[in-house]
């Protein structure tokens, strides 16, 4: 076999080398392409994440309750400041209000980063930014709600913004958005330079979402609540207000003694409802007519017994028809007629109307309450369960079961959320009214609703009654427990209201946990007042949420001819600052606090009150109070109240809306 040539092996060896610098030109060009994309995109732009803003939560009139502000993180290389930047980079620290020794750290050489503590708005740190040197990471801080108590029910979201409880964990992947990246180019000194070839992604803000919530009730609740607590030394209480017609709930106030108790007990804490449970049973013997209105029931003078057990009236007599057994809240009477349904019946109805089940609303906590089935009862169950006992409710349990009874006889999904709205602003939710069940009839409803206004009127709560409408309601006063048994002395006592009597727009509930008196424990003496103190300030508010038309036709004939005088004496006269519409008829209310015998008087144009430099909770406080809707708009990081519009001084109608400047 022939050699080959010297040549030969030289050009062949060529030939090798050319075919693998093509071969392996191709798998770096090829195969290898992404990966040497990456590592040049690496070193020559640079990206910093753009954290994305949570969603803003608003009340039902579109008020904004919480919502995200950007904010800024900074650091400081001190070996990328020039040296005649310095001073001027300590004066602008101390201006941001640095501390001295992170100033120090700032300014000294030997160290290659300095972070700054705190978070700050760009505009107050506009001129440390602009300084060489100084590196900015972009934050987010949620600002929160103007009044304390709807921390309870909106709750938290951490610093990453993900929600830690309330509606902001419930609706977390809603209002958490999408968060973007902001890019640009480097030089060879690893300066950051903007070109159009490079382009970040923009974050897109979380779903926007509208409660049911009404900001100018919330703030009345919680003041009337907070009132109610401090002057009957109680543990705490809640408020719940809400519209039996949709189910919206319109105010949902908490307050404990223990300041770290800061979420929506109204739903979280189920306890025995005492006697508040029991037109649910009377409703129940109604509807299968087991009982009629006038049916006489001995009632032994208040005392009697049962397998041995003493049950005790309040109100003691002889002998009692069965509306005023519900009137006068006998226990007695109530224990013999709930005799005359089976077990079974009486837990089905109390189950129908909700009780022992949650109530669906979009809360991480809401409790269940406690229903025990038939089959677990003792020989006194049916009588604890006909006096409110052996069962728990949350007091928004307790509230719809009441608005089945304003409403007709529907049971309804209550709702908390109004509606959801995407980035856009195209709405993905939106609330309906939603019926679980009909519990009982109509008629039966119509019924139960005129042995309530009884109660207001000459039964257990006529602290509640109001000298303009007719009010509706139940008191309860019930047994608190402590590990499992009942503590002598300690109550809970609760009212619930149905406003007004024969055409409901309202239900309101207040619940007041131990209060520390003697005497006045009882649901009808401290709760029933509390109602009657939020329905007085809803009326003097204009309160969007009644329907003044409605209410109009609803007052008593004397107080009506009353309010009619005024119109009448109104129109002989100009008026400058009256409303458009209906809610410009002057209403008669209640300005004692007194059960009956009430003085009243026509609430009219008044000034409008000089808050300003209070703080921003005492401003809309007292602006809610004088009879005026509030809307607070700017923000800054002085929490006090700045100018009013309308001024203050000027005279303005009540419910006329008034714009508060937060303070700058």
């Amino acid at each position: 076999m022939k050699r080959p040539s010297r040549v030969t092996v030289v050009h062949a060896s060529f030939g090798l080398f050319a075919c693998a610098v093509v071969l392996r030109a191709a798998y770096v060009q090829v195969w290898q392409s992404g990966t040497y994309g990456e590592r040049a995109e690496r070193q020559h732009t640079t990206s910093q994440a753009i954290p994305a803003p949570r969603g803003p939560i608003l009340d039902a009139d579109g008020t904004v309750l919480v919502e995200s502000r950007p904010l800024v993180e900074l650091a400081v290389a001190p070996k990328e400041v020039r040296a005649s930047d310095r001073p001027r980079l300590v004066r602008a620290l101390r201006n941001a209000e640095v501390p001295p020794a992170t100033i120090s750290k700032a300014t000294d050489t030997t160290l290659k980063w300095v972070p700054v503590p705190g978070r700050f708005l760009s505009a107050d740190v506009a001129s440390l930014i602009s300084i060489r040197g100084v590196h900015t990471e972009p934050t987010l801080e949620r600002v929160p709600s103007p009044l304390p108590g709807l921390t309870g029910i909106i709750g938290h979201a951490d610093p990453d913004g993900e929600g830690l409880d309330g509606i902001e964990l419930a609706l977390d992947s809603l209002l958490r958005g999408v968060p973007g990246r902001a890019a640009w180019v480097r030089d060879g000194r690893g300066s950051r330079l903007v070109s159009p070839e490079v382009r970040g992604v923009a974050a897109t803000q979380g779903y926007s979402v509208t409660l049911t919530l009404r900001l100018d009730l919330q703030d009345i609740a919680e003041h009337a609540l907070s009132d109610a607590v401090k002057s009957t030394k109680a543990l705490g209480g809640d408020v719940v207000v809400l519209d039996p017609r949709s189910g919206d709930v319109l105010a949902l106030a908490s307050r404990r003694s223990d300041p770290r108790a800061t979420t929506a007990t109204a739903l979280t804490e189920p306890v025995e409802p005492g006697s508040t449970l029991k037109p649910f049973v009377a409703a129940a013997l109604l509807e299968r007519k087991r009982v009629r209105l006038d049916e006489v029931f001995e009632t032994y003078n208040g005392v009697w017994s049962l397998h041995g057990v003493k049950l005790f009236d309040v109100h003691r007599a002889p002998r009692m028809t069965f509306s005023q057994v519900i009137e006068y809240s006998s226990n007695i009477g109530m224990v013999q007629v709930a005799q005359r349904l089976t077990p079974q019946e009486e837990y089905e109805i109390l189950r129908d109307f909700g009780f022992g089940a949650p109530t669906g609303l979009p809360f991480p906590s809401e409790a269940s309450g406690v229903l025990r089935d038939p089959r677990s009862w003792s020989g006194m169950s049916q009588a604890s369960l006909a006096r409110g006992y052996e069962m728990m409710a949350t007091p928004v349990q307790l509230a719809v079961a009441y608005a089945a009874i304003a409403n007709g006889g529907e049971l309804l999904e209550p709702a908390l959320v109004k509606e959801i709205r995407n980035a856009r602003g195209q709405p993905v939710y939106q609330h309906q009214r939603t019926v679980v069940r009909r519990v009982i009839s109509s008629d039966i409803a119509h019924t139960m609703r005129n042995v309530l206004r009884l109660v207001v009127d000459s039964g257990t709560a006529t602290r509640a009654e109001l000298a303009t409408f007719d009010v509706g309601g139940k008191s309860g006063t019930a047994k608190r427990t402590v590990k499992g048994k009942y503590v002598p002395g300690d109550y809970t006592a609760t009212f619930v209201g149905l406003f007004p009597a024969d055409d409901p727009q309202l239900v309101v509930l207040v619940k007041l946990d131990s209060p520390d008196a003697a005497d006045a424990y009882f649901g009808g003496v401290i709760a029933a007042p509390v109602m009657k103190a939020v329905l007085e300030a809803a009326l003097a508010s204009r309160d969007a949420a009644l329907d003044r038309a409605r209410l109009s036709a609803r007052q008593r004939p004397s107080t009506r001819l009353a309010a009619n005088a005024v119109q009448a004496a109104a129109e002989t006269e100009p008026v400058t600052d009256a409303a458009d519409d209906s809610s410009s008829i002057p209403f008669v209310l209640t300005l004692s606090t007194a059960g009956r015998g009430q003085t009243t008087s026509v609430l009219g144009a008044r000034a409008v009150p000089d808050v300003h430099d209070l703080s921003l909770r005492s401003a809309v406080s007292i602006l809610h109070r004088a009879g005026f809707r509030v809307r607070v708009v700017g923000s800054g990081a002085n929490e006090h109240a700045g100018g009013t519009s309308p001024a203050a001084g000027s005279t303005a109608q009540p419910g006329t809306l008034v714009t508060l400047q937060h303070g700058s």
